[in-house]
């Protein structure tokens, strides 16, 4: 969604009727994760994609039905017949994608208030109906709940008690899912699937070092969705001229702007110093937190000083253990953006679990997590 959100809000504020396609379901390979959204206006302009272009083109003809009035649908595609010509997925897997339309002022505001949210990075779900004993497309807004109600239905009181309540579970983790529920909300029940998209701020990367490896990480870091924090104790080195495309640039001591800043369980920490007089107190610090990863610049010899640093600071095995250092995967690079390069690679495969090795040497699943 966030890749096309100047589109569709310039067309809510404009009134242009628009059809969402959004993948919902993802079973086995697919090109995208359930969120990803094709849209589809009044004058037959598309932006976004749900499969890398597998299936867009059908998908397009379904949309431009569901605008005249077909009303709200789930399809499904699976793998293509290749000798048919017949539209699916090369990739072998099957992906669900609800289909909806936004034509009256009322529908276009609602959904405009929905994107202005997450351009704001506001946390909010969206839970829809896909089927069941509800009308398929019924939306609920949903925020935290110190941020006020829950705004729309999904037809009944008890559904939207029991979808708000897990919307906000969900949205606190980070997590997108299809939840089932009874006709009035019903645990333990499967007559009403829901669809609850959760839209979290962007995860955090925090740079430590104002260096040129540093200004090749923030760059890599902002293609990859994070918010990026370039911080240096430094006013020589911490300025916006040689750091654009980070979200901010701060110039403090690394360890104290950590111990004041949020990080959470999301959160990627890359230490490019390589001074003990910052990386000791600094990465204390960095241990302490949830962070998901905790990258560390510098040479074995380096790293082995500080390892020897750390523990006589009082830091136990256990703590030690979650450093990534030397920082990034063997790619063999040499260049800033090519160390860059390597660092992202070793947060992906935090992220999901890959293995780092060749696609190639390896059998199953592509994609981690995939039973097939």
């Amino acid at each position: 969604m966030r890749d096309i959100l100047p589109d569709l809000r310039a067309r809510c504020a404009d009134g242009v009727p628009l059809a969402l396609a959004t993948v919902v379901a993802v079973h086995g390979s697919a090109p995208r994760d359930p969120g990803a959204v094709m849209a589809v206006d009044a004058a037959g302009t598309v932006v976004g994609s749900v499969s890398g272009g597998c299936v867009e083109g059908d998908l397009y003809e379904v949309a431009r039905e569901v605008l005249a009035g077909a009303g709200p649908r789930v399809v499904t595609y699976g793998i293509s017949d290749d000798e048919a010509f017949g539209v699916g997925l090369t990739c072998g897997g099957t992906i669900e994608v609800l289909v909806r339309a936004y034509v009256s002022a009322a529908e276009l505001a609602d959904l405009g208030a929905l994107l202005d949210l997450i351009a704001d990075d506001r946390p909010v779900a969206e839970a829809t109906v896909l089927s069941g004993a509800a009308e398929t497309g019924a939306r609920l807004v949903v925020r935290p709940s110190d941020a006020g109600p829950a705004t729309g239905t999904l037809g009944s009181e008890g559904l939207d008690a029991a979808v708000t309540d897990d919307a906000r579970g969900l949205l606190a983790q980070g997590h997108t899912a299809i939840q089932w529920y009874g006709a009035h909300g019903q645990r333990r029940m499967q007559e009403v699937a829901v669809f609850i998209r959760t839209y979290a701020p962007p995860p955090r990367m925090l740079v430590f070092g104002a260096i040129d490896h540093a200004a090749a990480t923030a760059r890599i870091g902002s293609f990859l969705g994070y918010r990026v924090t370039v911080c240096d104790a430094r006013p020589a080195f911490a300025t916006r001229e040689r750091f654009p495309t980070a979200d901010e640039v701060v110039r403090a001591w690394p360890h104290t702007y950590l111990e004041s800043t949020e990080v959470d369980a999301r959160t990627v920490i890359c230490v490019l110093t390589h001074d003990p007089k910052f990386d000791v107190p600094l990465l204390l610090a960095a241990l302490r937190t949830p962070a998901a990863y905790i990258g560390v610049m510098g040479s074995r010899r380096t790293h082995h000083d500080r390892l020897t640093r750390l523990r006589e600071a009082g830091a136990d095995e256990a703590a030690l253990a979650r450093l990534a250092s030397p920082v990034g995967l063997d790619l063999g690079a040499r260049t800033p953006e090519e160390t860059a390069v390597s660092i992202a690679a070793e947060v992906i495969q935090h992220r999901w679990g890959g293995t780092g090795r060749p696609l190639g040497e390896l059998t199953g699943a592509i994609h981690h997590g995939e039973t097939s």
